[in-house]
């Protein structure tokens, strides 16, 4: 199973809109091992971007996702990057697809409501920067039968 690590960003925890955007991952049928309400701190949001470092948004980006708590959450399935970012939809919300959660409920590049990883070894990485092992859970739910074909 993969995984992959999703962030509702502050401005989806202020909308109100975490457990509609939760509720739309566990609907796809990926299972959360992970999942808590966190205030990030600069030092974690410079490590997170880092990839943006050099950028001149940098900034910016650190102190939005410091600006406010965030839902962190470690998700796992088949193809669950792959999965997730279609279930988000296109980072800027004008060219989302109806249907997706930025498609739905986003205007703006700045404001796009979620985080999904963009490959499942970012999403590893990103995931261990956010949770310790002990914070993970592996389960198996009654209906992954049903979601899951097994090889």
């Amino acid at each position: 199973m993969e995984r992959t690590l999703i962030i509702v960003k502050p401005d989806g925890v202020q909308r109100g809109l975490t457990g509609e955007i939760i509720r739309r991952f566990e609907a796809r049928g990926l299972r959360i091992v992970g999942m808590k309400l966190i205030q990030v701190s600069r030092e974690l949001a410079e490590k997170h971007y880092d990839i943006h470092r050099e950028r001149p948004f940098f900034g910016s980006l650190v102190d939005y996702i410091t600006s406010s708590p965030v839902v962190v959450m470690a998700l796992e399935g088949t193809n669950a990057v792959e999965a997730a970012r279609g279930t988000i939809g296109a980072t800027n919300p004008a060219k989302a697809g109806a249907g997706t959660i930025r498609g739905d409920f986003g205007l703006e590049i700045g404001r796009n409501l979620v985080h999904g990883s963009d490959s499942p070894e970012n999403g590893l990485i990103e995931i261990a920067n956010f949770f310790t092992d002990a914070e993970l859970v592996s389960w198996g739910r009654d209906t992954d039968r049903w979601i899951f074909e097994t090889k």
